[in-house]
């Protein structure tokens, strides 16, 4: 978990999950994007939420989820609403 300590919004828990949709660094997931990242972790983690997506796109930012600026705020929403569908 140490390529995870220093990165906004990523615990003991989500670094685990990343690892296992084959996600090994800030590096990596900010080539990836947080969309896909998401899209990966969710093929194994059904119960991946908008909480995950935002704390994705804030890891990819470098800035806490809470303030991601409520435009990605808005699109990343309708993104996780149309992966329901």
């Amino acid at each position: 978990m140490n390529e995870w300590k220093n990165v906004p919004n990523i615990g003991r828990v989500l670094a685990e999950d990343l690892r296992k949709a084959g996600i090994g660094s800030r590096e990596e997931l900010i080539a990836l994007g947080s969309k896909s990242a998401w899209l990966r972790m969710k093929a194994f983690c059904p119960e991946a939420c908008i909480s995950r997506l935002y704390a994705l796109e804030g890891a990819v930012r470098g800035t806490p989820r809470r303030a991601l600026p409520e435009a990605a705020k808005i699109e990343l929403l309708a993104f996780f609403h149309a992966q329901k569908s």
